[in-house]
């Protein structure tokens, strides 16, 4: 069984038993459970379940195992013959989750 659930804004498809990286999910801590209802679409093989925007009585439930920051990215400007450069760094921040339950 599969599901394409919203978190954080984004759209992921999940299993049981998944670890994804996804931006930060705030006001939770490491080992707190979550369960989210923005179930978009669910599927067991035989048949699928499409949501208008969610598909009603189904949820995903995952635990939160860490919070971080992924590896810094470098981001460069320049206008030719124009003596202009600017270089910045970016980490983004992350939670890495495990999906415990698809129902």
């Amino acid at each position: 069984m599969f599901a394409i659930v919203e978190i954080t804004g984004k759209q992921h498809k999940v299993t049981k038993g998944d670890v994804l990286k996804v931006e930060k999910v705030k006001g939770t801590e490491e080992g707190g459970k979550v369960k989210t209802d923005k179930v978009l679409l669910r599927s067991d093989g035989k048949k699928t379940d499409i949501g208008a925007p969610f598909v009603s009585g189904a949820s995903v439930e995952f635990t939160i195992k860490e919070h971080g920051k992924h590896k810094k990215i470098k981001v460069f400007k320049k206008k030719s013959k124009k003596r202009y450069e600017v270089t910045q760094g970016h980490r983004q921040q992350y939670t890495e989750i495990e999906i415990t339950a698809v129902k």
